[in-house]
């Protein structure tokens, strides 16, 4: 199930010096290990109560674990933990593909913004002008207030379905018209408005997927959603692994399969989700450290392979409460602005945190529905580690 970004809440340790605050001084492996034994529970235990990351993976019946950490505005490691399926012993590695669940809404928002930037999109222009093939109905809300691009990007569209399950091995997948109709064969009802756009934060899978819509309508005929996101967002970043639904089968064996709480893998390994517009892509933490990277030195003006300066520090804008567009945002005073993203389907939780003037980051991603919770203890030690900061939330 693709879900929102879900609260996560950490507050700053009294003793960070000594759990390795002074990260600069240390060396690239000093700092794995630190990680890899340093989980907690609670910001609150003592130091003899941190944990062994192998330790936590099996408490939660989490069989594999994948983490990329950007430190300089670059990759400083990455890492793979555990296995790709539940009995089996084949590894996880740097290069194994996991589904990202909504961690993938940030790449469609950057490409959306592209739009904008060229000229093909007004962020605050009624989005029904620019959309030729499908309209959002019409109602009483959208009378009151149009539906925007800014909007969609923010959840503040009054667009419902935040969420999707995705579909079984051998479904027959829905086209985007039907999904966005909700028709059969499409799993999830028509899409519509219902409440006010504007007026207040509503999470909304069903917004991206008419961001979707739009930029496929402006593309021209021919070009698919994939095709625009490779030109816009992967080529520029040298996002060379990721792909979208279905996985091709030649990648089959070098995925992560899918698992329940209590450890079973999904049947056939994962679901398929064809509800491209709502972020689920495969791809590895490395390759979306690149995407991380990229926003970061754009918003530090070092960068505009894909957006400008400018057009960063927009979609990293507050516009209702902490959401901006694509992305979350914190902001804990100093250098301590960060950005973030966390994604659930269906045997897989993942995650995103970035500080743009620290030029550090990282990404995680687990192949278990438990991930969300291993993957708190993960940030955790991360932030420890890399001197992170109070008041997470994500």
């Amino acid at each position: 199930m693709i879900l929102g970004s879900q609260r996560l809440s950490i507050s700053l340790y009294s003793v960070i010096l000594l759990f390795g605050g002074c990260q600069e001084f240390q060396s690239t492996n000093q700092r794995i290990l630190q990680i890899e034994n340093g989980l907690l529970t609670s910001w609150k235990d003592p130091f003899w109560r941190r944990m062994k990351l192998s330790e936590r993976m099996r408490h939660y019946n989490v069989p594999g674990v994948s983490i990329a950490v950007i430190n300089n505005f670059q990759l400083e490691w990455a890492k793979g933990y555990g296995v790709l399926q539940a009995g089996s012993n084949d590894p996880v590695t740097p290069s194994t593909l996991f589904q990202t669940g909504s961690i993938g809404k940030p790449v469609v928002a950057a490409a959306a913004l592209h739009f904008v930037q060229t000229g093909k999109l007004d962020l605050d222009e009624n989005v029904n002008r620019k959309l030729s093939s499908w309209q959002i109905p019409a109602n009483s809300f959208t009378a009151r207030s149009d539906v925007t691009l800014r909007r969609l990007l923010s959840h503040t569209a009054g667009v419902t379905l935040p969420g999707v399950i995705g579909y079984a091995q051998g479904e027959t997948l829905p086209t985007l018209h039907q999904m966005l109709g909700g028709d059969p064969p499409a799993n999830t009802p028509p899409i519509h408005v219902d409440r006010v756009p504007g007026t207040q934060f509503h999470y909304s899978g069903g917004g991206y997927l008419i961001v979707e819509q739009l930029l496929v309508d402006l593309s021209g005929p021919g070009k698919t959603f994939p095709e625009i996101i490779h030109e816009v967002i992967f080529q520029p970043c040298g996002m060379t692994v990721s792909v979208f639904d279905p996985l091709p089968e030649e990648l089959w064996d070098h995925a992560a399969a899918g698992h329940r709480a209590e450890g079973s893998p999904i049947p056939g390994g994962w679901f398929v989700y064809p509800e491209m517009g709502m972020g689920p892509f495969w791809t590895t933490p490395t390759d979306m450290a690149r995407f991380v990277i990229e926003t970061m030195l754009a918003y530090n003006g070092r960068s505009d392979q894909i957006l400008s300066r400018n057009m960063v520090r927009t979609m990293l804008s507050p516009q209702i409460g902490t959401q901006g567009l694509g992305f979350g945002l914190g902001d804990d005073g100093a250098d301590r602005f960060y950005f973030f993203h966390k994604g659930a389907n269906e045997g897989y939780r993942t995650m995103l945190i970035a500080y743009p003037k620290r030029g550090q980051g990282a990404i995680i991603m687990t192949n278990s529905d438990n991930g969300d919770l291993l993957v708190e203890e993960i940030v955790k030690s991360l932030s420890v580690t890399y001197g992170w900061v109070s008041g997470i939330r994500l």
